[in-house]
């Protein structure tokens, strides 16, 4: 049953895939009328994390930038689609990095180095990473149910040199990698709520307390990590930059959470700058009412 499914849906994705962009925004268009205007979808859940984010804004200011939003978001859909075929030279035209260097020279001093980010702007479009700096990149991906989505999938992340690991398995595969000295970038996306009975902190994010994601600190300390946040912006509709900001080379002198404190404060000041860019439709403040007395 699983190869049927893929067998009748998969052709079409590819199809829509090598579709030209002009086209694929068509698309985009319809889409975005058929989720915000007939279905719906979502748009309380993304009202009211704007709502929680932004109290200083009216409803109208937040109406707006939901709207952006869910342009974004089917605009972000059809980009994903298109990743099953875009070639070399027109990722690295659309999906530009502004200071390759700041991690290239880390790589040069043979440092190991984890990439902390968010679910904002283009995250899809990361995959060429391995294009422009120089050492191997490793990003964790959560396994589909259907194996033959799973192998297309993964090898269309891994089309521009990115290896690809369960999420499951980062510790080990990071430990292995260490064990056989082999350098690498490991991406590591924090931005999403945990469940609070495997969290070990709680703070503050646009003013409210929620559950936060620990292990791209964790790690750093376990392996003497660089920590760099990258954040991507966009430039215009189809075209986006992404710049590289060093949290810390040293992160065993940190005490606990201080790099985690760090890397939340660089994701706000980022959403703030477009803040239609960020992924509202997920619900980041679910937990906001389990809060431990420990961290009240």
């Amino acid at each position: 049953m699983a190869f049927v499914v893929f067998a009748l849906t998969y052709p079409f994705i590819w199809i829509f895939s090598r579709l030209p962009m002009r086209i694929l925004y068509i698309k985009s268009d319809f889409f975005y009328f058929l989720i915000y205007y007939v279905f719906g979808y979502r748009k309380k859940v993304v009202f009211d994390n704007l709502k929680l984010s932004f109290p200083e804004k009216s409803d109208e200011e937040l109406k707006l930038i939901s709207k952006k939003f869910f342009k974004h978001f089917t605009d972000l859909f059809m980009e994903s689609v298109k990743a099953f075929s875009i070639s070399e030279k027109e990722i690295l035209k659309r999906y530009k990095y502004r200071n390759p260097e700041l991690v290239n020279e880390f790589a040069k001093q043979g440092r190991n180095i984890a990439l902390v980010g968010a679910h904002q702007a283009n995250w899809e479009w990361s995959i060429s990473l391995s294009l422009v700096l120089d050492l191997p990149v490793y990003g964790a991906y959560t396994k589909l149910n259907n194996k033959y989505f799973e192998k297309a999938v993964r090898e269309s992340r891994e089309k521009f040199g990115i290896n690809g690991y369960k999420t499951s398995d980062t510790v080990r595969g990071m430990q292995q990698n260490f064990n056989n000295k082999k350098q690498g970038a490991y991406i590591l996306l924090s931005d999403q709520s945990p469940q609070p009975h495997k969290t070990y902190y709680w703070k503050e994010f646009f003013g409210i307390k929620v559950p936060i994601h620990t292990g791209a600190e964790m790690l750093s300390k376990r392996f003497d990590l660089v920590v760099i946040n990258y954040v991507t912006r966009k430039i215009k509709r189809g075209y986006y930059e992404t710049e590289f900001q060093l949290i810390t080379d040293k992160p065993k002198e940190f005490d606990n959470y201080k790099i985690t404190d760090q890397y939340l404060t660089l994701t706000e000041e980022n959403i703030k700058m477009q803040p239609e860019l960020y992924l509202w439709s997920h619900k980041r403040f679910k937990h906001r009412d389990k809060v431990p007395k420990e961290f009240q």
